[in-house]
């Protein structure tokens, strides 16, 4: 008897029940008449940043949009120098290299976030850091306070890239996106929350920062056909996302405390000395991706393609390793950045798993 495989993710599944829901939001935009920051792109900037726990939501046409824009209204540009992780697939990197910036690349802890020591000794280099990015990975929010207190000591501006935190929350209740100065959202079909193809947004407490970043999503106007700002680009919300968006945000909460159980069971289930698994989630961790490390990670990776198991490596070349930057970074060690791109293996964790396909992949971790 054949066993149905095990999807890393399934969108088809994600969006069924929704699907009533969906057809009505699409039908209530093209009865409008009105296509491009119309009421539905003002109804959800208002939800989230409701949401978020921040002043402002600016929607923009995707994440790298949002991340460049972020960085710009925050000061960012030409020849300054923004500190980031390096274990992201240069979603941060090619935003400051947007600006025309230079990543400073840091190296993080074992929970894959920026190492907050590491960045301090960054930071206090004989280069002045004009920016930081923290990316919140795997849903995992990073370790802030200090994070925030080296930016706030030294005048750096702190952006977040929460493209894969949508509603993380810290012990005191602050959500990912209402810490830094600006806060950068992408809202991908695969995201946590997500559109029905690219979308995005930048949140931030600040007016003025909101302000500049609404104007550089249409080509920099401060009014029609008035550009005033330079750096700015067409990077709008369309009406259509806007309405899928807004009708999937209250499910929100309800799919990351799934995911956050199926995290805590591949947790608590996978026992095999080969794989090591991150600790239980707390809120603090939207399980947007349930990565382990295995030495062994090609290994296991056909082992679980054997048992109908789907998984992927994210991400296997780190930023400083990457091409484009030629021999820029040959001399940079970054230890664990590089260590994990080589052990990561993602396994399947979303909302509409079944605890059926969770037992089967706990099941076929541990006779690896």
């Amino acid at each position: 008897m054949q066993v149905e495989p095990v999807p890393l993710n399934s969108l088809a599944r994600h969006v069924a029940p929704l699907r009533a829901r969906l057809l009505a939001a699409m039908e209530s935009v093209l009865d409008s008449g009105h296509y491009v920051l119309g009421a539905g792109v003002e109804a959800f900037e208002t939800a989230f940043a409701e949401y978020c726990g921040t002043a402002h939501c600016v929607g923009v046409a995707n994440g790298s949009d949002a991340l460049e824009l972020a960085l710009k209204a925050t000061g960012v540009g030409q020849g300054d120098r923004v500190a980031m992780a390096a274990n992201a697939a240069m979603y941060a990197a090619t935003a400051a290299l947007a600006c025309g910036a230079e990543p400073v690349f840091v190296d993080v802890g074992e929970d894959a976030t920026l190492d907050p020591a590491a960045l301090e000794r960054a930071c206090d280099g004989s280069h002045p850091v004009r920016a930081v990015v923290v990316t919140h990975l795997y849903g995992r929010l990073a370790q802030m306070d200090p994070v925030m207190a080296t930016c706030n000591a030294r005048g750096i501006a702190l952006v977040e890239d929460c493209a894969q935190a949508h509603g993380a929350r810290a012990r005191d209740g602050r959500r990912a996106g209402a810490f830094g100065n600006a806060a950068a959202f992408s809202f991908y079909p695969t995201k946590n929350l997500g559109a029905l193809g690219d979308a995005g947004a930048v949140t931030s407490r600040d007016p003025a920062v909101a302000s500049r970043v609404r104007a550089l999503r249409q080509y920099g106007w401060e009014r029609k056909y008035v550009n005033a700002a330079s750096g700015g680009r067409n990077s709008r919300l369309d009406e259509l996302q806007a309405r899928v968006l807004s009708e999937k945000l209250p499910l929100l909460d309800g799919w990351n405390l799934r995911r956050r159980e199926i995290a805590n069971r591949y947790s608590n289930g996978i026992r095999n000395q080969g794989i090591t698994v991150p600790g239980p989630a707390g809120e603090e961790h939207v399980a947007h991706l349930y990565v382990v490390y295995c030495e062994a990670r090609d290994r296991l990776r056909a082992h679980l393609a054997a048992a109908g198991i789907a998984s992927d490596v994210h991400y296997p070349l780190p930023d400083h390793r990457q091409p484009c930057f030629g021999a820029r970074h040959a001399k940079l060690s970054l230890p664990v950045t590089e260590r994990h791109a080589r052990t990561a293996l993602s396994l399947p964790c979303f909302p509409e798993l079944t605890d059926r396909e969770v037992e089967r992949v706990i099941d076929a971790c541990n006779r690896f």
